[in-house]
């Protein structure tokens, strides 16, 4: 095998072709380097990268001769399709995204790694993801490139030996760029009022020993936190995401990770917080990062006693179905694990999800309930109403998947804040 080439960031770009096809993982396992670089070119023609959570404006999206498909949308996806960009979104979970970029084998992966250690092992750090298996077979295959953007600032994360230990050796890739480049910090809202009493209120229904998944956002944060001073312990970490909050529980003492499955390790399939805690990401043994089949697979989390899994939704209808990724005739983010981990809480022993939701939102300027009537056409369903468990408001907490369909609407209404209450039932008495 020949010497991968080190190259600086133009000759890097300049091996995708006019017309081509290029994958990358999400937020920290995007190479910020490179896409600028690419973007920046003039001769692009049809060229398509898949990717999701797009970290900043790159101009990439201003250029006519490229087009992004992202796997989850964020702030960067929403402003660039309001402007006229050509950005569409790709309907899958992330174990989904996975196996549609194995299916699709663009010919071009990428990847951000850290430095090679002394035996000349690059570590994928804080992102195994849904890209990992495709660079590596992107690697092996004498047709395609994977090419790995070095970031020093990037911290080693072991994986587990059966699933190639979240690293590539240096001498496997097609070509390397070194660019160093702060990693995407989540950015740190204080917690409202409605977000503390929603949080205690799962916080109340957790038990100790429990397997715990977390979703992004202030609510599960602040559960962790809830949990991390609080007096149960025992707990396992099974989860996408490692946040903050992860890491807080860590440090509490209260994370044994006693399971059947991944016995002693916190696994998750990529991270996302602050600097603080990818530093303690680095190098911890406690921590092993996977591809994301082997986090969210349906037979991987049936497996695990106890799985709870705390998770974020923007509306939710009456017969109990939810929209999690898509508000106001808009896609906002993606479904990501969402659905995933709420099945697959319910099929483990004894699971349980919660599904957190403020009671009211602002949509265009106007005060709306979140929970409402029916969805209007057009809605994109996140979670079938069959999935649904727990749903939280600041109002209170029920179990939808004990709750025939008769039963459901006044359970909800009683989660829905008091101003609307009124006229949901209005709704039910319109049937």
């Amino acid at each position: 095998m020949p010497e991968p080439r080190k190259l600086d960031l133009d000759a890097a770009a300049r091996l995708v072709r006019p017309r081509d096809s290029l994958l990358c993982d999400f937020v920290a396992g995007q190479p910020l380097g490179f896409l600028e670089a690419l973007g920046v070119r003039t001769d692009l023609v049809a060229v398509v990268v898949h990717t999701g959570l797009l970290t900043r404006p790159f101009a990439l999206l201003k250029n006519p001769g490229a087009r992004v498909v992202s796997g989850f949308f964020g702030p960067i996806e929403r402003m660039a399709r309001a402007a006229g960009a050509r950005v569409s979104y790709l309907p899958a979970d992330l174990s989904g995204l996975e196996r549609i970029a194995l299916r699709l084998k663009p010919r071009v992966v990428l990847a951000v790694t850290s430095l090679p250690d002394r035996d000349g092992w690059l570590s994928f750090g804080v992102h195994a993801g849904a890209s990992f298996r495709a660079f590596l077979e992107a690697a092996r295959d004498p047709e395609r490139l994977a090419i790995a953007e070095v970031n020093p600032r990037m911290p080693r994360v072991d994986g587990l030996p059966e699933f190639g230990r979240n690293r590539v050796r240096l001498s496997e890739v097609d070509a390397w760029v070194e660019h160093d480049a702060e990693l995407v910090n989540l950015p740190v809202k204080p917690p409202s009022q409605e977000d503390l009493a929603i949080a205690r209120r799962v916080s109340d229904h957790i038990q100790a020993g429990a397997i715990l998944q977390f979703g992004i956002g202030a609510i599960p944060d602040e559960i962790g936190r809830i949990l991390a001073e609080g007096p149960l312990g025992n707990f396992g970490i099974h989860t996408e995401m490692i946040s903050d909050g992860v890491m807080r529980l860590h440090e509490a003492g209260k994370v044994t990770n006693r399971k059947p499955l991944y016995d002693g390790f916190t696994v998750a399939t990529f991270a996302l917080g602050s600097a603080k805690l990818y530093g303690w990401l680095d190098g911890n043994p406690a921590v092993r990062m996977l591809p994301v089949v082997e986090v969210n697979g349906a037979s991987v989390l049936s497996q695990l006693p106890r799985l709870t899994s705390i998770n974020g939704a923007l509306s939710i209808d009456l017969a109990g179905q939810v929209a999690a990724d898509w508000v106001g005739g808009r896609q906002y983010s993606g479904a990501g694990g969402h659905e995933s981990f709420v099945s697959g809480a319910g099929a483990a022993p004894e699971g349980r999800s919660f599904l957190c939701l403020k009671s009211t939102a602002n949509l265009g300027g106007n005060r709306v309930s979140t929970i409402v009537p029916a969805f209007s056409e057009g809605t994109r369903v996140t979670t079938p109403r069959h999935h649904v468990q727990y749903v939280v408001t600041v109002h209170g907490a029920v179990d939808l998947s004990l709750l025939s369909d008769s039963e459901r609407p006044s359970a909800l209404i009683e989660l829905a804040h008091p101003d609307f209450r009124e006229s949901l039932r209005a709704s039910l008495a319109q049937r």
